[in-house]
Order: C-alpha cells, then structure tokens, then sequence
C-alpha cells in the first residue's frame, strides 16, 4: 500500500470512530440489550411519618412510621447499596436486598426482621419529622433517583401539604389530588399515580 492510501485509510476510519462517537446515546444503543435495568421505574411511592412516633419509641410506633419504595417496570432491580435518606442526614442503606418486578418494599424506621416487602432501619428514635421532610432515593453510585416532600407549598416554603414536582418531561399521573410533590431528575417514564 501506498503513503496516500494508508493516509486516506486513517482519516476514513477516523471519520467513522468521530461520527459514531457523536451519536446520541439513544441511536448507538437502539436495538441492544446491554443488560441494564430500567432504574428510572423505582419510585418512592408512599410515606407514613408517624407523629406519635416522636414521643412513643417502642418498636410498634416506629414502626409505624415509614418509607415505601416501589420498582413500577417488569424487570428486579437489584437495591443493594441505594439509600434512603432525610433531611438531617439520617440514612439508610439497602443491603443485598432485590426489588422483584412489579413489587414494593415499606423501609420502617425501627427495628424488626427483614422480610420480602419490609425492611427495618433498626432505629430507636424516629427518622421522619412529620411537620416537614423530604426522603430522597438516591442508587449505589450516589444519583440521584426519586423525592418526595411534605409539609411545604410549591414554592418551598413550609405549609403542611405534601409536593412532587417532575423535572424529566415524563408522562406522570395527577398529584393534585393528593397534594404531594415528587422530584424525578432520572429522565424516565412514571405513569399512573405515584
């Protein structure tokens, strides 16, 4: 082969790695399976922050009060090493804990056995404050994945409702309703009421 082939050679294949590179993520993934799950459809889809909780420790009390997580797509998701967390920084970390399909878990904030669909923080005080709070999902590399907040208005200031409020242009149920506000930065797709 010549210099000026070996040179058209290179800069062809050049051209193809560039253009290829540049592709959204979207077009060069179409159509492959890399085996990721669909993290997008784990949801924090219900909280139960138990006012007596503050005042009565006992695990039945404690236990009354929690966090439910819900995976909404066909696929487990595994949830080991994701956290639930509250404002003050109280956290709790999924341990070798798998999400089926379609399925729920209550993370309850006293102490118990974990079972398939409830798990405890194996707290003695209560975690939720219930005039104001936010619980935040976040996976095992720390992103964020879903929150929900009580006790403030749309604006952020304190008013006793409960607010969601999606960022990710996803197709989302009705929260008026309810008068929750939700937070998902994941770009996915959450239908139905959360």
């Amino acid at each position: 082969m010549t210099r000026r082939r070996i040179a058209a050679a290179l800069v062809a294949a050049a051209t193809a790695a560039v253009g290829a590179a540049a592709l959204p993520a979207s077009a060069a993934d179409r159509g492959h399976d890399h085996g990721h799950h669909d993290r997008s459809q784990v949801v924090i889809s219900g909280v139960r922050h138990h006012t007596s909780a503050r005042y009565d420790r006992s695990d039945a009390a404690l236990n009354k009060e929690w966090v439910q997580v819900s995976n909404n797509s066909h696929r487990p998701v595994n949830l080991d090493g994701w956290t639930l967390s509250d404002e003050d920084g109280h956290t709790y970390t999924f341990r070798h804990y798998r999400l089926g399909a379609d399925q729920s878990v209550r993370v309850h904030t006293g102490v118990g056995r974990d079972r398939k669909n409830d798990v405890y923080q194996d707290r003695h005080e209560s975690v939720w404050d219930s005039a104001h709070d936010t619980a935040t999902l976040r996976n095992d590399h720390g992103r964020f994945i879903d929150a929900t907040s009580w006790g403030y208005d749309h604006r952020g200031h304190r008013d006793g409702g409960q607010h969601r409020d999606h960022r990710d242009g996803g197709q989302h149920g009705s929260h008026r309703d309810s008068g929750q506000h939700r937070d998902h930065r994941d770009g996915g797709r959450h239908g139905g009421r959360h």
